[in-house]
């Protein structure tokens, strides 16, 4: 793990960037295009995807940006940034899937830069880039910055909050310095309450008191700049949070109570799993680095004599935290832990400059042995056919995992030569290249099964000549959470509740409850197009009810009643 007397070279720390400014924005170019080309090339797909695009587009199509709306009924389970920021992204690119994940591809690219730059700050050049480099190379960062969901927008205004605290917080902090730090950090927690809630400030609050604990040190707690900070704090939550309540009288109940207290101690959520449920999230997650956790994490432990704020053994105690309150917790779901990993690159930045190249070869084993098997599931296709994952839209997928598999092979089988020549940061930088080019690979593949079976992308295209402004569209007994994105408007739900239940029974008008009462409504409409699955579509034919197959997949049935079947 670490360099032993004979490798005086290894021995050194690297306080200076090892490889060329030439190279390294080589490398950041590259990432970039990687990063952010093929955020379009790919349909959104249900559910989280489909619902954060469709809230941000009723708020964009509406002009009411203190009340969100999912499929036009309220929707209260998230505050409100993201939305926002998604209907200014929509606005600015157009209608479209580039649009729609900018913000999450965005805020993981910041967050990049930010553990980059912090590591510099704290540790000099050298670890400024290592940290970015294992931030971008991570692929739980790298994956959640390339799907639509509110957390990478959250982990990134974690990361700030941590990182500003941590260059506020250094023993050779100047006076201003630390105030503008500190002032960064109130204002990133208040960035983080505002893209999820309470946790935005609960993860850094929990942080400092368990650091305080264990450390027996209670001097940067006068050092917060409170007065100060909580005004920052309140003056950009408080607003809109007052705005949406005095609007909707419940909104204080089901979002702080119901999304945060029951979620959280209850199974009411219905996202329940072990204790270990997070271990294979971390274990993946971190590829290509994984071994080199534990390395990492014990680096960061260790008491420095030599300084009285520890902020290695604070990236420990924020690491830790999240993966135990998140493992206790009833609700779970793999992207929680999310905001972990910035701390994680953060320790290896401070642990790889002491590290012996050769010795780090041995980490490649995990990578390589990861693609191995995956490059050994490619002729097996048929191990994961079935009915809702027919052979078309799997086979697109591993034929794409094997280009990742085979780039990534090579990239290690690169990096373990330039180890071996002591080419340390060379060699993590094509190991991090390759991961994200892996990462974008195997998305793209996902593509052939999310676009087929659980998108409504090609449902929008074939529905848009028959619709007219006033056609209504009903969704019966099933709901696919891309459909309003791709229509471009709300369609009415038919005998289907789930996380709309808030919604429709505040404003019952909205919905319809029965599938009888939609029969008739169906019977009555001039015009007509639903959605709905082969069991309710046996229904309307065995009442001769007019409709058209326009659409089918095993999951779903499209039909409209065009005006010439009208009674």
């Amino acid at each position: 793990m670490y360099p032993d007397s004979q490798a005086s070279a290894a021995r050194r720390t690297e306080t200076s960037l090892p490889m060329g400014q030439t190279a390294l924005l080589a490398c950041w170019v590259l990432l970039a295009l990687i990063w952010f080309v093929p955020l379009g090339w790919r349909a959104l797909f249900s559910p989280d995807e489909g619902r954060y695009a469709s809230i941000g587009l009723a708020m964009l199509q509406s002009g009411d940006w203190i009340t969100p709306r999912l499929n036009g009924l309220l929707y209260f389970e998230k505050p409100i940034l993201q939305y926002w920021i998604t209907a200014v992204s929509l606005a600015v690119f157009g209608i479209n899937e580039f649009a729609a994940r900018f913000w999450p591809a965005m805020s993981g690219f910041l967050t990049v830069a930010v553990v980059g730059v912090t590591a510099r700050r704290l540790w000099g050049a050298g670890s400024g880039a290592y940290a970015a480099l294992l931030a971008a190379g991570m692929t739980w960062i790298g994956a959640n910055s390339h799907f639509l969901t509110l957390d990478m927008g959250l982990t990134f205004f974690l990361a700030v909050s941590l990182c500003a605290f941590l260059i506020a917080q250094r023993d050779e902090a100047l006076a201003k310095e630390r105030r503008n730090a500190m002032w960064v950090c109130w204002a990133a927690m208040a960035g983080a309450t505002l893209s999820k809630g309470l946790v935005g400030i609960v993860i850094p609050g929990a942080t400092l008191v368990l650091y305080s604990l264990l450390n027996r040190q209670w001097a940067f707690w006068r050092r917060m700049h409170w007065v100060s900070g909580l005004v920052i704090y309140f003056a950009l939550t408080a607003p809109w949070f007052i705005a949406v309540s005095l609007k909707n009288p419940d909104f204080f109940d089901f979002f702080f109570i119901r999304e945060h207290f029951r979620r959280f101690l209850t199974d009411e959520a219905r996202r329940t799993g072990e204790p270990w449920y997070f271990l294979p999230v971390l274990i993946i997650g971190a590829m290509p680095w994984t071994t080199m956790l534990p390395a990492w994490l014990w680096r960061g432990s260790p008491r420095e004599a030599s300084v009285s704020f520890q902020p290695a053994r604070m990236l420990v105690v924020w690491s830790v935290f999240i993966f135990v309150f998140f493992s206790v917790s009833r609700s779970k779901l793999p992207s929680y832990i999310l905001p972990m990993f910035p701390a994680l690159a953060l320790l290896g930045a401070y642990w790889l400059p002491r590290a012996d190249p050769r010795r780090l070869r041995w980490h490649l084993l995990a990578p390589v042995a990861f693609w191995v098997v995956a490059l050994g599931v490619w002729p097996r296709a048929d191990l994961f056919v079935s009915d809702t994952q027919p052979l078309s839209a799997v086979r697109p997928f591993l034929n794409m995992l094997a280009i990742a598999a085979v780039v990534s092979l090579l990239a290690c089988g690169a990096a373990w030569w330039l180890l071996g020549r002591g080419r340390k940061m060379l060699a993590v930088a094509v190991v991090s290249v390759a991961s994200v080019l892996g990462v974008a690979s195997a998305m793209l593949g996902h593509d052939s099964y999310a676009y087929k079976m659980r998108s409504s992308k090609s449902v929008g295209h074939i529905l848009e000549p028959y619709l007219r402004p006033d056609t209504p569209v009903f969704a019966v007994s099933f709901y696919d959470q891309s459909l309003p994105f791709y229509l471009r408007r709300p369609v009415t739900l038919v005998d289907y509740r789930d996380e709309f239940t808030f919604g429709q029974n505040a404003e019952p008008d909205l919905w319809i409850p029965t599938v009888e009462e939609f029969f008739d409504r169906w019977k009555a409409a001039p015009r007509a197009a639903a959605m709905m699955p082969p069991s309710t579509y046996q229904q309307m034919q065995a009442l001769q009810l007019p409709a058209r197959v326009v659409y089918e997949d095993v999951r779903r049935v499209v039909v409209i009643k065009p005006e010439s079947d009208a009674p």
